[in-house]
């Protein structure tokens, strides 16, 4: 429950972000029509994970790579939280005496502040809500800038390309599984952690091979990845966005309606997911989160636009 929590805000959160980050011009292509659009996000998803393991047997590389990943995270955290603060404070503020003229910039300050405290205690003392937080923060961020940089058709090419992939590298080469094994040694919030106490010590916690080789009900954590939470709202959020308002039911837009099928289609997935995961093995998990994203979506699609289109054909 506490994983679905995490899943279901994250997703809450991109939703209240998207206008916002529309606005403040976050979005990563200039066309979100294009079908290309979504190559350079498989690209880094693809090479990424092959960099890391790449590292992760160099001896002394492990610890460099881990304060290269926690600073990138850091400057994205203060990017997002910057423009989501602005939207609340005022851009600038004239502190007296007048005539000297100093403006501080609130949401500049604050998200400075807030990143980098960040930082530090991931860096000095990761222990698992930290990382959570951390995870949470960046999965609602992420979603709504890949939301708001591809319209439905894109956004349904990231989750099918990304689908087949993360099946390959889990149950055929299984890379993905020794990379969440090294990711869990650095203790960064790349996979989500949900224990089933609060005074869980994830620093002094078994790493993830130990884990698995435990019986089921005497392991004390389960984990998800980023990716499993980020790619499926992707289309939630790129309904939303780039689907038409009406016709409204039931006092809500059709658009909002499109996103709420794909959430709830993921929802479906993941209740799936976990029941494959609680008997011990690892599991892929965009096969079942983008998959019942997919499906949501597309009936919720026919409900409110009664249109065999799927809104594929471009955005507003």
């Amino acid at each position: 429950m506490g994983l679905l929590a995490l899943y279901v805000g994250a997703q809450a959160v991109a939703l209240l972000l998207a206008s916002p980050f529309r606005s403040a011009g976050l979005a990563t292509s200039s066309n979100p029509n294009s079908v290309f659009g979504p190559i350079e996000i498989i690209a880094i998803v693809v090479i990424a994970p092959l960099f890391i393991l790449l590292l992760a047997r160099r001896q002394g590389f492990l610890a460099t790579l881990r304060h290269l990943i926690l600073f990138g995270i850091a400057g994205a955290l203060y990017v997002t939280l910057y423009a989501t603060i602005a939207v609340l404070l005022p851009q600038g503020i004239l502190l007296p005496p007048y005539a000297g003229e100093v403006v501080v910039y609130p949401a500049l300050t604050i998200a400075a502040c807030l990143s980098a405290s960040l930082y530090l205690a991931l860096l000095m003392e990761p222990k698992w809500w930290v990382v959570d937080l951390v995870g949470f923060l960046a999965a609602g961020s992420l979603i709504a800038i890949l939301g708001i940089s591809f319209a439905v058709l894109p956004a349904f090419v990231l989750l099918i390309a990304l689908l087949i992939y993360d099946a390959i590298a889990v149950y055929g080469t299984k890379h993905m599984v020794s990379l969440a094994e090294v990711v869990t040694d650095m203790k960064l919030p790349i996979l989500l952690v949900m224990p089933d106490r609060p005074g869980y010590d994830y620093e002094a916690a078994p790493n993830l091979k130990e884990v698995r080789a435990q019986p089921v009900e005497e392991r004390e954590a389960l984990f998800m990845g980023l990716g499993d939470v980020v790619i499926p709202g992707t289309l939630v959020v790129a309904a939303f966005i780039w689907l038409p308002a009406h016709p409204v039911v039931l006092g809500i837009g059709g658009n909002l309606w499109a996103g709420i099928g794909a959430l709830l289609g993921s929802l479906v997935g993941y209740a799936t997911l976990m029941r494959l995961v609680l008997r011990g093995n690892a599991q892929a998990g965009l096969p079942f989160l983008n998959g019942g994203a997919i499906a949501g979506y597309i009936v919720a699609y026919l409900l409110v636009f009664h249109s065999f289109s799927l809104g594929l054909t471009g955005g507003l």
